[in-house]
C-alpha cells in the first residue's frame, strides 16, 4: 500500500512540475490534465511532511521557453494582485465569477487547495498560471514597475548590512593609508626651540632709538611665569576658553564654531585651538587644504602630549604674528607700546590679544579704531569667562591703550626709502640687521604735522590732495621726510619717486649761471615781452616793469628776465650749473628751462640748495651713516664651548658692512657766487614772492609754480638746515589759486619754526652786501606787447651783445662829436 502511493504521489507531483512551451504538463496521449485528483497531490504533500519515507523526485531538464513563461506567469499574477487589492468587492466578485475555473467531475465536491498565483503543482498549477497570464496581460503600469520590484525583493537588511561593513572597511582603510602618507610629510620637530625666521632689519634714528623693525620682527622670548596673568587670560579667553581642558583640539569648541558660522552665514568664528595655532605657526604653512588640517591636528595631538600647558602657551606668546612685522609677544609690545611685555596693561594686553586674528588688517598702526573696537571684544570675553572682574573690565574699556609715538605709521615713507638704498650698501644676508640713519624723529614729526595740518585747512578749498617735504642738513644728511598726505592710504613717495616741474623754483640756477658769466645783482635787465624764434614767455599776470636788477627779478620772479638770462648763457651752460648743484633728472637743453619745464624730484631739487647754505659744496642726500650684522647664535654649540652673539654669554661686536666717510662732491661755488646768491635768495623772502616763509632767523629761498597751477614749491635754507616743500595733486590736476608762495611757503615756515626749536640764529654763508642801498622797484613802464622781437644777433633791446647797458642819452643833451660825425644808434629804445 505504501509503495503504491509514494509511486502515485511521485508521478503526479513530477508531472506537475513538467510543462512545455504552452504551459500545460506534459502527459501520455489521450490522457486528461485534470483526471489526476487533488486527493493525491494533498496525499503527495502530505507525504512529503511525514515520518514516512522520502520522496525521491525526478530530475526534468526545463528548456529556457519555460522558464521565461514561469517568470511571465508570476509577473501577471502580481499585477492581478495588485489589481484585486484597489478592486470595490462587486468588482472582486465579477473577477472571481469569471476566473472561476469549469469543475468536472472528478474535482467536484474537492476542497479547493490555496495556493499562490502561477505556482500550482500538476494540472491544476498549470490552469492557474494560465488565469493568471490572461490577468496580467491586459495591465498597462509603469515599465520600471518589475525592476523596482525585483530591486526591492533583493535590499534585505542582511544584504545591506554586508556591503556597508565593506565599504565601513575599505574606506578606514583609504582614510588610514591617506593620513599614513601626509603624516610621512609633517616637517622635522627637532629644531621646535629655535625655528627657522626671516633676518630681522632694525632702523634706528640718528640718537638711537628704533624707528621701525623690519623682516621677522622677533625680539627675544618671554616666559609666561614673569607675565601678568592678565596677559595670558586675555588669550586664552578669545582664542581658546578650554585651553586647560582639552587635548589638542576641542570638539565643543568646533561644534560651536560651525553653530555661530551657520547662524550668520559667514565665517565668524573658527575652532582651532592655542595648540593647533602653534603647529600652524611653528611648522606649516597658512596653506588652506584638508591636507594641512589633518597634519595641523596630528602636530596639534604630538604637542600637548610632548609639553605641558604652559610651555605650550609660552611657544605660543613667543611664535604667533601681532602685525606690523612683529613676531611674538616682545616683538609686539616694543613695536606698539614701547615697552617691555611685562610692564603690558589690561588694555594693552586685550589689543595685543585681538590681533591675533587679523593682524594685518587689525594692526593699530594701520586701523587704529578697528584695533580699539577688537580689544573691546577681547575685554568682554575676559569678563564674560571669569578672567576679569566687573569694575577692572568697565576701567579698562573707558581707558584704552595709546600707542607709544614711533610706532605709529609717520616714518614709512622714510623707512621704505631706507630699505630701498639697503641694497646699494650690502648683499643679502641671512642674518640680523640694524642700520644707523640721519632721521631725526622730533622734525619727523613736526615735517608730518606742517604737511597735514595745512591740507587740513586749505586742501579741499584749494584743490590741493597731496604735499611732500624733505629736509636735511647742509652737508646733505636728511632729518626729515614726508612722502605723503597720508602713508596708510598710499605708499608712494612723491618726495623721492616722482618727478614734477618745478615751475620757477629752477631760476636760481639760471641766475647762477649768470653770476659766474661776470653779473652781479644790480646788473639790470629789462621786464619787457621777449620773443626768440617761436618762443614767446609771459610773466605769471602780463606785466611789466621795465629795467629792473637782477635781485629785484629773482625777488618778484619775473619770466621774461630768466629767459633773456638763459638765451644769453645758451641753456646747456644753465642744464650743467644745475647738474654740478645736483640736478640728476634729464633736463631739456631749450629756453623754456629757464621757467622749470623739465621735470625733477623734490629731494634731489632740495639737495641743489644746499650748497648755498654749506658755502658752496656739492652734498649727496643720504639717510644712511652705518649697517652692522648681527653674529649667528649656533643653536648647538660643541660641548666645551660657549655660545656667542646676542643671547650668549659672550655678547661680541656686530660686524660693520658700510660707515660713510667723506663730506661729499667738493666745491662746485666760489664763495663770492655763494654770498651775491644768498644776499638775492634772502632778498626774495624778506621783499618777494616768499615773503610767507619768513621765520625768526636769517633765511632765503625762492618759490615755484608750474603751468595752471599743477605744481607748487618752496625751496629754503637756513644756516643749519635746508628744507624743500611740494604740494599738488597725483593726476596733475590744477589747483585753485596755490602757488609757490603761499601754501607751501606756509608749510616750509611752520615745519623750520619747529625744527630750529632751541638753536641759536646764525647768518647765511657770506657777507655780501649791496654798495648803495637797492632802489625801489621803478614804476610799470607801457610797452607794445605786439612789438616784433629784437634780433638775437645783438642781443635785447638796450643791452649790447656782451651784456653791458649803454647809457642812453638825454633829450637835452647836445650830441658829441662822435655822434654828430657817425650819427646816433638809441640803445634804449
Amino acid at each position: 500500500m505504501t509503495t503504491r502511493k509514494s509511486a502515485e504521489n511521485s508521478g503526479s507531483r513530477g508531472g506537475g512540475r513538467r510543462r512545455n512551451g504552452n504551459g500545460k504538463s506534459p502527459q501520455a496521449p489521450g490522457a486528461d490534465a485534470s483526471a489526476v485528483p487533488p486527493a493525491r497531490i494533498a496525499r503527495a504533500v502530505t507525504s512529503r511532511n511525514s515520518s514516512g519515507p522520502r520522496i525521491v523526485r525526478p530530475r526534468t531538464t526545463t528548456p529556457r521557453a519555460m522558464l521565461d513563461d514561469v517568470a511571465r506567469r508570476r509577473e501577471a499574477a502580481a499585477a492581478a494582485a495588485a489589481a484585486e487589492a484597489t478592486s470595490t468587492p462587486s468588482d472582486k466578485k465579477k473577477q472571481a465569477t469569471a476566473r472561476a475555473p469549469k469543475a468536472t467531475h472528478k474535482t467536484q465536491g474537492a476542497k479547493p487547495r490555496s495556493r499562490r498565483p502561477g505556482t500550482g503543482s500538476g494540472s491544476g498549477g498549470g490552469a492557474g498560471g494560465g488565469g493568471g497570464r490572461r490577468g496580467g496581460g491586459s495591465s498597462s503600469g509603469s515599465p520600471f514597475g518589475p525592476w523596482l520590484q525585483s530591486l526591492r525583493a533583493r535590499i534585505t537588511p542582511r544584504r545591506v548590512g554586508y556591503w556597508a561593513a565593506v565599504i565601513a572597511l575599505w574606506g578606514g582603510l583609504g582614510t588610514t593609508l591617506l593620513a599614513f602618507s601626509w603624516a610621512l610629510e609633517l616637517p622635522d620637530t627637532r629644531d621646535l626651540a629655535v625655528p627657522a625666521r626671516a633676518p630681522t632689519v632694525t632702523i634706528l634714528a640718528h640718537d638711537g632709538t628704533v624707528l621701525a623693525r623690519r623682516g621677522s620682527g622677533f625680539a627675544g622670548a618671554v616666559d609666561i611665569d614673569a607675565l601678568p596673568p592678565y596677559v595670558a587670560h586675555a588669550f586664552i579667553a578669545i582664542e581658546d576658553r578650554r585651553f586647560y581642558d582639552h587635548v589638542g583640539i576641542d570638539p565643543l569648541g568646533i561644534a560651536r564654531a560651525m553653530v555661530a558660522n551657520l547662524k550668520a552665514m559667514d565665517v565668524v568664528q573658527g575652532g582651532s585651538t592655542i595648540t593647533q595655532q602653534l603647529a600652524k605657526n611653528l611648522f606649516l604653512t597658512p596653506e588652506r587644504s584638508l591636507k594641512r588640517k589633518v597634519q595641523e591636528t596630528m602636530l596639534a595631538l604630538w604637542l600637548e602630549s610632548e609639553y605641558d600647558k604652559d610651555e605650550l602657551l609660552t611657544l605660543y606668546l613667543n611664535r604667533v604674528y601681532f602685525g606690523a612685522g612683529a613676531y611674538g609677544l616682545e616683538a609686539a609690545s616694543q613695536r606698539f607700546f614701547d615697552k617691555p611685555a611685562t610692564d603690558l596693561t589690561v588694555p594693552e594686553a586685550a589689543m595685543l590679544a585681538g590681533l591675533v586674528k587679523a593682524p594685518s588688517r587689525l594692526a593699530p598702526t594701520n586701523n587704529p579704531e578697528g584695533a580699539q573696537a577688537r580689544a573691546n571684544v577681547v575685554i568682554d570675553a575676559m569678563h564674560r569667562y571669569g578672567f576679569l572682574a566687573g569694575p577692572d573690565a568697565d576701567t579698562a574699556a573707558a581707558f584704552p591703550a595709546e600707542l607709544a609715538a614711533r610706532a605709529s605709521t609717520e616714518t614709512g615713507y622714510a623707512v621704505d626709502w631706507i630699505e630701498e638704498q639697503l641694497a646699494d650698501f650690502v648683499s643679502a644676508s641671512g642674518r640680523d640687521m640694524t642700520v644707523h640713519t640721519t632721521l631725526d624723529p622730533a622734525m619727523q614729526m613736526a615735517a608730518v604735522g606742517a604737511i597735514k595740518s595745512r591740507l587740513a585747512l586749505s586742501g579741499e578749498v584749494s584743490n590741493v590732495s597731496q604735499g611732500a617735504l624733505v629736509a636735511m642738513t647742509p652737508d646733505g644728511a636728511v632729518r626729515a621726510l614726508v612722502g605723503g598726505r597720508n602713508y596708510r592710504e598710499s605708499q608712494f613717495n612723491r618726495a623721492t619717486t616722482a618727478l614734477r616741474q618745478p615751475g620757477s623754483a629752477f631760476k636760481t640756477f639760471v641766475y647762477l649761471t649768470a653770476l659766474e658769466r661776470g653779473m652781479t645783482p644790480l646788473t639790470i635787465r629789462r621786464d619787457a615781452p621777449v620773443r626768440i624764434g617761436g618762443y614767446a614767455p609771459s610773466n605769471f599776470r602780463d606785466s611789466y616793469e621795465g629795467d629792473v636788477s637782477l635781485m629785484h627779478a629773482l625777488a618778484r620772479s619775473i619770466n621774461t628776465v630768466a629767459v633773456r638770462l638763459t638765451h644769453e648763457a645758451t641753456p646747456g651752460s644753465v642744464a650743467r650749473t644745475a647738474r654740478r648743484m645736483g640736478i640728476t633728472s634729464e633736463l631739456a637743453p631749450n629756453l623754456s628751462l629757464a621757467l622749470g619745464t623739465s621735470e625733477v624730484t623734490l629731494m634731489e631739487l632740495t639737495s641743489a640748495y644746499a650748497p648755498l647754505a654749506n658755502g658752496g659744496r656739492g652734498v649727496i642726500p643720504h639717510i644712511i651713516t652705518k649697517v652692522t650684522l648681527g653674529l649667528e647664535l649656533d643653536p648647538q654649540p660643541t660641548e666645551g664651548s660657549k655660545p656667542s652673539g646676542r643671547d650668549g654669554d659672550l655678547p661680541l661686536a656686530d660686524e660693520v658692512v658700510y660707515e660713510r666717510e667723506g663730506g661729499g662732491l667738493g666745491r662746485v661755488l666760489t664763495r663770492t657766487n655763494v654770498a651775491r646768491m644768498n644776499a638775492m635768495l634772502a632778498y626774495t623772502v624778506t621783499n618777494g614772492t616768499g615773503r610767507r616763509a619768513q621765520i625768526d632767523r636769517p633765511a632765503a629761498g625762492k618759490t615755484g609754480t608750474s603751468q595752471e597751477n599743477r605744481d607748487a614749491w618752496f625751496l629754503g635754507y637756513t644756516a643749519d638746515l635746508v628744507a624743500g616743500v611740494w604740494v599738488g595733486n597725483d593726476d596733475s590736476s590744477p589747483m585753485v589759486e596755490i602757488t609757490g608762495g603761499r601754501l607751501p611757503a606756509e608749510i616750509w615756515a611752520g615745519f623750520m619754526t619747529a625744527a630750529h626749536t632751541g638753536l641759536p640764529a646764525r647768518p647765511l654763508p657770506g657777507d655780501w652786501e649791496p654798495p648803495v642801498a637797492v632802489a625801489a622797484a621803478p614804476q610799470p613802464v607801457e610797452v607794445n606787447a605786439t612789438a616784433p622781437a629784437y634780433d638775437p644777433r645783438f642781443g635785447p633791446p638796450g643791452y649790447t651783445p656782451d651784456g653791458y647797458q649803454r647809457r642812453a642819452p638825454k633829450e637835452d643833451e647836445e650830441p658829441g662829436f662822435f655822434s654828430r660825425l657817425f650819427g646816433s644808434r638809441n640803445w634804449a629804445d
